[in-house]
Formats: C-alpha cells, structure tokens, sequence
C-alpha cells in the first residue's frame, strides 16, 4: 500500500483524498474525503481574473488540508487545478499561495487531462460489472467545464467544454450582482441554447451517441441523486452507484429551476454552496441525457480526485 493525497480544485469546489493504494490489486481504501465549497471562479468568465475573497477562500481551505494530510502521513501529494485556474490571468498569485501553504505547486491541468483523471476515477470500479453494457460516456459537469469522455477499458475520445454550473449561472441567470429567483422563460431559453452549442462542439471530438452506458460525475448530479431518493441528508453510500431515470432528472430539473431561492435551500441534502448554481447544472445534465437518448444516469462518487490518486500510487 503506498499512502496517497489527492487534492482537486475546481471552479466551485476543493477536495481532498487521502487514501492507501494498492496498484496490484486495484484497490483504492479511503481514509478521508472531503470537501469545501469556494468558489474560485467567482466572476472569472466576467472579469478573466481570479477574485482577492475567492483566493483567500481557497487558500483557507488549503491550511485545512495541509494539517489533515500531515496527520495521516501521505507519503505523495498531486494538487490539481482545473477551469477557473486555467482561464484566470493571475493564476500565478493562485500558484505562489499554493505552494507557501502545502509544498507543491498546483498542476494548472488540460481539459483532456482533467477528462482522463475522471475516467479512471469514475470506471475502474465498474469496468467488470456484467449489468453495464460498454462503452461508458463519463460526464463530469463541474462549476466552469464539462468533461466528456468515451471509453471502455481506456479511452477513446475526451473533450471539455466551457459549461458548468456556475459558469452558464453566471452568465445567463445574474443580473447587477443577483441570480434570478427563479429564473425566466428567457433566460432558460438562452441557459439551453448555450449548453446545445457546447454539446455540438463535444460531439466533434467525442461519439457521444456511440456509448451504451451514461456514468455523471460530480456535484450536481451526486445532489440530483439525492434529490430523486428523497434523502434526509446528504449520504454518500446511498448515493455511489444508484441510477436517476431520464423522467426523474427532468422533472427535477423543471422543479429547481422553477423554484426560488429558500425553496431550493430547505432541500434536506442541498449543499449551501449549490443552491444558486444546481438549477443551471441539472439542465446540463437533461441535455446530455436528451442529446444521447440516456434512458438512465448512473452516478458516480469516486471521479477525478480518484484518478488523480491512482496516477501517484
């Protein structure tokens, strides 16, 4: 076993793995996992630049993990940064802060690298399962990107596209400083119009249509699941593998983007930080699972931060 520590920093969201690996017999053992809603891409697709509130945010955050990963005695560390860092013109004030705080520099990634860490996160569990007809799509609808991937085994095509959640909330459903509470006909008209844009730009690169099975990664999707089992609190167990119907993900992507504000926030398993962005990436997802004709998404908790500890075990 070699003791590893994965940190992946997104657009709204950092986590951390902290895990025994074991490459020879596949088996990846959690020690702690967790996470912390910062919004680093506050304003980035606006402004290009990254917010002072939003560094020290994450910068909090680091700290937090710097003594947790201490504690455990992780013998290797891969910080990996992905959207809102790689589209910020001061990401090297982000670099420099991380690097004081835990001793390695963030790895500012690619879209297709991003894509490929998610992939071996999402699908080494499932690669065996007779239940899961091949080929897998993976999608993983961050805050500022999606990252589609086709595969079986390995991968076949992967592509990012700019359109996440807090990326198509910014953009479509802010006006002077305030989301839309609930949002306009209009407004999910133009939300919609711009996810189809980024679908055909996917499907360039990406045989979306080819793939037999749909696996959704990160926080939206993981909140939808919740959602659909009526979950008293958010349960991660509950959550790994379970699979939401193409009628259950419309009809709860209609109720949130339908809602206000406080309606989405007294959902018992809705993280504080997704309620003003989960409406935008549950329409993300039910344009996926439209585009492809998913009968079914089967939703994944292990993802990116899990292909980032495999590639240092």
């Amino acid at each position: 076993m070699t003791r590893v520590a994965a940190i992946d920093c997104g657009t709204n969201s950092i986590r951390l793995l902290v895990a025994d690996a074991d490459p020879e017999t596949g088996e990846l053992v959690d020690l702690d996992r967790r996470m912390v809603i910062v919004r680093l891409g506050q304003g980035v697709d606006r402004t290009g630049r990254l917010a002072p509130e939003a560094l020290e945010r994450t910068f909090a955050a680091c700290r937090e993990y710097a003594a947790v990963i201490k504690e455990y005695g992780a013998e290797r560390l891969r910080f990996v940064a992905t959207s809102a860092s790689r589209d910020a013109e001061n990401r090297d004030e982000f670099v420099r802060g991380v690097l004081d705080i835990l001793g390695v520099e963030p790895e500012v990634i690619s879209g297709d690298q991003e894509a490929e860490f998610s992939f071996t996160g999402a699908t080494k569990e499932l690669t065996g399962r007779d239940d899961l007809a091949k080929p897998f799509l993976v999608v993983d609808i961050g805050g500022g990107s999606t990252e589609f991937v086709v595969g079986d085994e390995r991968v076949r095509a992967a592509r990012s596209v700019d359109v996440g959640c807090v990326r198509m909330t910014e953009r479509h459903l802010v006006h002077e400083g305030q989301v839309s509470d609930p949002p306009a006909e209009t407004e999910i008209a133009a939300l919609r119009a711009d996810i189809e844009r980024a679908l055909d730009l996917a499907e360039e690169t990406v045989p979306l249509r080819e793939a037999h099975t749909l696996v959704g990664l990160a926080g939206s999707v993981t909140t939808l699941s919740a959602i659909h089992q009526d979950l008293p609190e958010y349960d991660s167990a509950a959550i790994h593998h379970s699979r939401i119907p193409y009628a259950r993900v419309r009809e709860i992507t209609e109720r949130l983007l339908d809602s206000t504000h406080a309606e989405r926030a007294a959902i018992p398993s809705m993280h504080p930080g997704r309620v003003d962005v989960i409406g935008a990436g549950a329409l993300v997802l039910l344009s996926i699972m439209e585009r492809v004709d998913a009968t079914e998404v089967v939703v994944s908790e292990h993802d990116i931060l899990d292909g980032i500890a495999w590639s240092i075990a």
